[in-house]
């Protein structure tokens, strides 16, 4: 129980007017009209509400020194954290030559009247467009044994390539084309030649995915057209390629592989009967992808200049401050001498002679070295002091961040500095990541938590707190013994997806490698020496239900089965779903005592008829097994919900 918060003056607006009523008899006996009609009690009503908003601020004190505790104890407010999303830059026209969007470019949103400004994204990277080189073509069974070299069918066979193995047509064949360069962004056309005689296939709806290889598996690349019919006409294929593609060897043959890669048919779904033939491809670069976040570049910056005390502060114009990069730092500008100096957490361990600083990023203040007076008499300096006079100078730094950055799909379109041969700009998905600084009251509740676990993993609540806190990216975590012994512990880590619950995929709950990156450093700064930690995702089971309701009179049988399919995906989430909407939890099995309460609840059913679980192969797609009264679930596994199917009477 936390100590209660003294008051330091506990009178309410009402004692102060009965305390003042009862001095009207020493002071002014005269006065013997205490109604409330008389004006003399209106004033004293009128200086009793002024003296209670007096000592309302005065019994702020204690929260006030209980924030500069969590200040002194080095418990700050995080700062706030940026949003980011892939910006596809579109060409003016096919070139020749590599195009270069340099990094830091610009784009915003439309200006709004309601917030008067766009919001400003900025490119991390420098974003190379080069012309494709197509180098090899092969067709490759499922499996792998039987991989045909058809580069010279579709360089000058008069009947083309064949995409797939004659003889067999089964899900897992692939038409692989191999390039010199690595396609990594960008936005690739494929001209198509071919005939159709894939025949048996929908054109509308080919069994086809296009995938290129990261170094670790093969991505599924983003179809932005397709008027090839699957192979099987003359026709454009437009690809959005993943930021990532790495060369891999082929039948004895490296290259940087795209490949087209038949699927299994869906329920309803024709599949080919005959192998597409493809007599030519013309290969060309129509933009690039490239990943931006919400931060705007401020250009080098004069503070000010150091009056050589110790403790000196300098701000810089626009905060808060994003994280540092390497380029970004402080420099001190004495005469003809310019110094780098190192920004550090804090001066514990700087010494009279470190070029140390601190930068608040919440609130932009660059901070030197205090001079600390000890026990014993001695006056140390933390930290160097600039010479008196000396210019104090940031080299850059980007400002921005926050909530305001999740800005929805495209609506990143105008480009604040031209790039030539570049016409055009869009963000095809939303952005996502951004969150606000953390409030004092947050920050207040947060200390006492730090302060009593230290910053030390040990118990398994720790290691889950920390990992949390590592990243906004992070929604969920759970330890648990790794099963090695050794102190070795597993760390479960369920992503946000910031999508729609009812179209989350197996593959939207990967952790990616920036994120993977940070949750291991945070927990290598706080583990024990001799604890290893395992980080991964839990194994999301996929589950299915079959369910017969009945509807109630005069509801359309779509609308409820939509609203019952829609609430069953979010119910099996791993993200919101569960009782309380926070999540399913861990250890909790699924039956039909459940589900069938949970469509009893949904608005237009009037009883539900029967209902079959069953469990759900999210790769495949496909069910497995019969129907079941309960799912169960291990240790380190989440329900992820797919291939409901909801019959309404």
């Amino acid at each position: 129980m936390p100590l209660p918060t003294p008051a330091l003056d506990d009178r309410t607006f009402q004692d102060i007017v009965d305390e003042a009523k009862r001095l009207i008899p020493r002071y002014c006996p005269e006065w013997t009209n205490h109604n409330v009609s008389d004006p003399g009690v209106a004033l004293i009503e009128l200086f009793a509400w002024m003296s209670e908003m007096v000592l309302y601020r005065v019994n702020q004190v204690p929260d006030r020194l209980y924030v500069h505790f969590l200040n002194m104890v080095g418990i700050e407010p995080f700062p706030p954290s940026v949003a980011r999303t892939d910006l596809t830059f579109w060409l003016s026209a096919v070139l020749e030559q590599p195009v270069i969007v340099p990094s830091n470019t610009q784009v915003m949103t439309q200006l709004s009247a309601a917030e008067g400004e766009g919001v400003v994204f900025s490119t991390v990277d420098d974003l190379v467009i080069a012309p494709p080189e197509l180098m090899a073509a092969k067709s490759a069974a499922a499996d792998n044994e039987q991989v045909l070299d058809v580069w010279e069918d579709l360089r000058f066979g008069t009947d083309g390539a064949s995409c797939f193995p004659a003889d067999t047509i089964t899900p897992g064949d692939a038409f692989y084309l191999g390039f010199r360069e690595s396609l990594a962004g960008m936005v690739l056309r494929l001209e198509v030649e071919a005939r159709a005689e894939g025949i048996g296939v929908d054109p509308r709806n080919p069994p086809l995915v296009w995938e290129v290889w990261n170094g670790e598996g093969w991505l599924p690349t983003r179809i932005y057209e397709d008027t090839t019919g699957g192979l099987n006409r003359p026709g454009e294929v437009v690809l959005m390629v993943p930021v990532e593609h790495q060369p891999l060897t082929v039948a004895n043959e490296s290259a940087y592989w795209l490949r087209a890669r038949l699927l299994a048919p869906r329920t309803g779904q024709p599949i080919y009967r005959n192998s597409p033939r493809v007599r030519g491809i013309e290969v060309s670069a129509l933009g690039g992808t490239v990943g931006a976040e919400h931060a705007e570049n401020m250009a080098a910056e004069v503070l000010g200049r150091s009056n050589g005390a110790p403790g000196q502060t300098f701000q810089v114009d626009r905060f808060p401050v994003l994280p540092r990069r390497d380029s970004e730092t402080l420099r001190i500008l004495d005469g003809d001498r310019v110094d780098a100096w190192e920004e550090v957490e804090d001066f514990s361990a700087s010494g009279p002679t470190d070029q140390h600083f601190v930068w608040d990023s919440g609130t932009g203040v660059v901070h030197f070295g205090p001079r600390i007076r000890y026990p014993d008499g001695s006056i140390r300096q933390h930290g160097a002091i600039p010479r008196d006079g000396a210019f104090i100078e940031v080299s850059g730094y980007r400002h921005g961040g926050g909530s305001r950055g999740n800005v929805g799909a495209r609506t990143l379109t105008v480009m604040r500095t031209a790039v030539p041969f570049v016409n055009g700009t869009i963000n095809l998905g939303p952005a996502s990541g951004g969150v606000d600084a953390e409030s004092v009251a947050e920050a207040k509740v947060r200390g006492p938590l730090t302060l009593r676990t230290g910053n030390r993993a040990v118990t398994a609540r720790d290691f889950e707190r920390l990992t949390i806190e590592s990243s906004i990216e992070v929604a969920r975590a759970r330890c648990r013994p790794a099963g090695r012994g050794n102190g070795a512990v597993q760390l479960l880590v369920v992503p946000h997806v910031r999508s729609e619950p009812t179209g989350h995929k197996l593959d939207d709950f990967a952790i990616s490698a920036p994120l993977m990156s940070t949750i291991t450093e945070a927990l290598d700064e706080h583990r024990l020496v001799g604890t290893s930690v395992e980080v991964s995702t839990p194994y999301f089971q996929g589950v299915s239900v079959v369910a017969l309701v009945h509807g109630a009179p005069g509801r359309p049988a779509a609308l409820v089965r939509q609203r019952a399919m829609d609430g069953l995906s979010r119910f099996l989430n791993p993200l919101v779903g569960g009782g309380d909407g926070t999540g399913w939890p861990f250890d909790a099995d699924v039956n039909l005592a459940v589900i069938t309460q949970l469509l009893e609840s949904i608005d237009g059913v009037e009883r539900v008829e029967e209902v079959l679980l069953f469990e759900y192969d999210l790769r495949t797609g496909r069910r497995l097994g019969g129907g079941k009264d309960v799912i169960r679930l291990d240790k380190q596994s989440l329900f992820l919900s797919a291939g409901h199917q909801v019959v309404v009477r």
